[in-house]
């Protein structure tokens, strides 16, 4: 009896406390791993949420000022170029009832806006190159073949075989009546399976004077 109860109140082996010790270094290292992934998820989730929204209103910014392009200071078309990843247009930018030029372009991952004041003094010209420059839109992801900007005539949607004009549209500008935006965002660049697609459509709304001229 005395035998059995000293094996009894004997202690872990060598052998049995190290393998102990291994089982608690795994449990614990995947457990970190575990938070690991579920904090960086947790956290892209979150960039991409706060993308998104700041996107969208970079991209109702860009709306806003298109669907007003009018007649520059100098009498300019309200349309100056557009093109597949370009835009330039007249529109009263700060609504202080004097007409700029705007730019919207890509610049890396960035959606950006130059603005040019005309010249105070008469002639009302504009200066080459950009007065300013502002970020409209970050983390932007859009392929060599998705282009920003897409424009259409006012058959559309009728008329869906000559829509949207090829771009670069220069020798036929007074054509455009109707512009999408499209954007692509995505923090992480490399997970194109998770990225934000922002579209919107806008109508150049003073154009419609022009049709009625002609």
């Amino acid at each position: 009896m005395k035998k059995n109860t000293r094996k009894k109140l004997e202690g872990l082996t060598l052998i049995e406390m190290m393998m102990s010790i291994a089982i608690f270094t795994m449990g614990i290292a995947g457990f970190t791993l575990l938070f690991s992934k579920t904090w960086q998820t947790n956290s892209y989730v979150l960039q991409m949420g706060q993308s998104s929204m700041t996107a969208s209103q970079g991209v109702n910014k860009m709306v806003d000022y298109i669907r007003r392009a009018t007649q520059a200071e100098d009498g300019s078309y309200p349309i100056k170029t557009a093109d597949a990843d370009s835009l330039t247009i007249y529109s009263d930018y700060d609504k202080d009832n004097t007409v700029e030029r705007l730019h919207f372009y890509k610049s890396g991952q960035n959606i950006l806006l130059g603005v040019t004041d005309p010249a105070e003094i008469f002639p009302r010209n504009y200066a080459s190159g950009d007065q300013q420059i502002i970020t409209l839109v970050s983390n932007v992801v859009n392929g060599n073949d998705e282009p920003f900007f897409y424009y259409y005539n006012k058959d559309y949607p009728g008329d869906d075989i000559n829509n949207p004009l090829v771009a670069p549209v220069s020798s036929h500008l007074a054509e455009i009546r109707l512009m999408k935006i499209y954007l692509e965002v995505n923090t992480r660049p490399s997970s194109t399976a998770n990225d934000v697609k922002i579209q919107s459509f806008v109508e150049l709304r003073n154009l419609n004077d022009y049709d009625r001229v002609q």
